[in-house]
């Protein structure tokens, strides 16, 4: 899908009511996806209105909820997306951050590496089921939906 003036999200948030309080680390990789994700990003609702988009997203008992606004807050909707599918592979991606993270402070170069390649695979599978799961619902490309996998997965964080 090409990227233009309507078709982006031009700003995202996460729910405060969703917000724990996080490491370092984790902050650190919220701030980069939501900067690399407004510099770039290829976003529309397969059967509703034209952007460019705002954006929130929170966590309703065991669903995403998308909450989507025209940039002129003309129009609104909201889509759920049931987390259940995503279950294991947040719970797998958690597992080999807190490994990456680990690895950095004490492992040789090539641990680190080894280990970054398996959390970038589970990223990359994340962010796939993503994409097929929103696919009647909204177009998004790869590297959105990675940037919006990595804040899904920090609004999982429970502290």
């Amino acid at each position: 899908m090409a990227n233009s003036d309507t078709n982006r999200i031009v700003e995202i948030s996460l729910d405060q009511g969703s917000i724990v309080r996080w490491s370092r680390e984790v902050d650190h990789e919220r701030q980069v996806a939501i900067y690399d994700l407004l510099e770039n990003n290829s976003f529309s609702l397969a059967n509703g209105f034209d952007g460019p988009y705002c954006i929130e997203l929170s966590l309703r008992e065991a669903n995403l909820i998308i909450a989507v606004k025209k940039q002129d807050q003309a129009e609104a909707t909201e889509i759920s997306l049931s987390m259940r599918p995503f279950r294991k592979l947040i719970k797998d991606y958690f597992l080999i951050c807190e490994s990456y993270f680990e690895a950095i402070r004490n492992a040789t170069p090539s641990r680190i590496e080894a280990i970054d390649m398996g959390r970038r695979g589970l990223h990359n599978d994340g962010a796939a089921l993503l994409v097929d799961a929103l696919k009647d619902k909204i177009c998004i490309d790869e590297e959105t939906a990675r940037r919006l996998y990595t804040l899904i997965c920090v609004l999982h964080i429970r502290g």
